[in-house]
């Protein structure tokens, strides 16, 4: 009786004492700014189970929206943000990224030294790779042979009037036009951006749709049966159906890397920093590349993936298919010309 007394005495205080550490902790937290549909369910709720820290959480679906709200803001409101890599390159030129201590990172380790110190971000003073892919040809088998495509310039076929999907990103759309003039997806010549964008004019007719949200959702709906799409929304589309499929386009794919960034007004940096290095963990990051269908940079995961995803090449591809292609780079000034081109194409100038 008197050991259940104390038992129940205990259990009360400690009860007391929790419940005062959780209000304590639910004073913490950490904000999240993040691509739609770009986490597995349960990660976030995990991390707060093991730090204490509240993830307040949004999405975007673009780096223009992204870019545009924290610019705004003069880099406060988010403590984590997830930039391409061009982008991270023209943030923190513009003072809007904060430097990372990445001595308070245990888990870089584990990162790609192949995806590191790139052109955008040298020696990763301000991005911390998450994970990388591709934007390539999306169609739906069921309805046209897969081997019938092969190339960007199959997408100006005039029998797909009012048919293609196109992603909702002037540097991805306007790479196929580049590649298919022979020309870097990265180029900032302008008589370059003006060529590729006189061919995109006459892609217009075939256009169906934008959509950088879900792009795998009109080809599921049967809504569109070709266009672009981004390697990871095919492997979550072929979970309900197979026949949605992948191609890399001979003239070569647009690459990309999407890292985690902390702005320069974040207000709990310390809390972004541990948020970054649980993300970094490799049962993570396999995860992560179980949910989302993207590439992990993370070396340490590769060996933890089932073989089969492991050898998936819709999700690593080839090098000899990297080769091909363009990771995305900052264009710097010649950004402007893109998106005054980008706003004639969808205004129908």
């Amino acid at each position: 009786m008197k050991k259940t007394s104390f038992v129940t005495g205990f259990l009360f205080a400690a009860g007391f004492l929790f419940a005062a550490i959780g209000t304590a902790r639910a004073a913490e937290k950490v904000v999240v700014y993040n691509w739609t549909e770009y986490i597995p369910e349960g990660v976030l709720d995990e991390f707060t189970a093991k730090t204490g820290i509240e993830v307040e959480y949004a999405t975007y679906e673009s780096n223009e929206v992204m870019y545009a709200k924290v610019q705004l803001q003069q880099g406060k409101g988010y403590d984590v943000v997830v930039p391409s890599g061009y982008y991270i390159s023209k943030m923190r030129k513009e003072g809007l990224l904060a430097p990372i201590d990445k001595s308070k990172l245990s888990n870089f380790k584990h990162l790609d030294p192949n995806l590191l110190n790139k052109p955008y971000d040298p020696d990763n003073q301000y991005s911390i790779p998450y994970t990388w892919g591709s934007t390539g040809i999306g169609i739906n088998a069921e309805a046209i042979d897969p081997k019938s495509i092969t190339s960007w310039k199959d997408l100006w076929d005039p029998k797909w009037k009012g048919g293609l999907l196109l992603t909702d990103d002037v540097r991805e759309v306007f790479h196929m036009a580049l590649k298919i003039n022979g020309h870097s997806g990265n180029s900032t010549d302008p008589a370059e951006i003006k060529q590729a964008y006189e061919l995109l004019k006459t892609l217009m007719p075939n256009v169906l749709v934008y959509n950088s949200d879900a792009p795998r959702e009109p080809y599921m709906a049967g809504d569109v049966n070709l266009g672009m799409i981004w390697n990871g929304e095919v492997i979550q589309a072929q979970q309900e159906n197979p026949d949605i499929q992948y191609i890399y386009p001979k003239e070569g794919a647009a690459f990309w890397v999407d890292s985690f960034a902390i702005p320069a007004g974040a207000e709990n940096k310390e809390n972004a920093l541990k948020f970054i290095d649980f993300m970094l963990q490799p049962e993570i990051a396999k995860r992560c590349v179980e949910f989302i269908g993207y590439a992990t940079p993370n070396k340490s995961a590769l060996s933890l993936l089932d073989e089969k995803l492991r050898n998936n090449q819709t999700i690593f591809p080839p090098a000899e298919v990297i080769q091909k292609g363009d990771f995305q780079q900052d264009v710097g000034e010649a950004m402007e010309i893109y998106n005054d081109y980008w706003q004639k194409l969808k205004t129908g100038n």
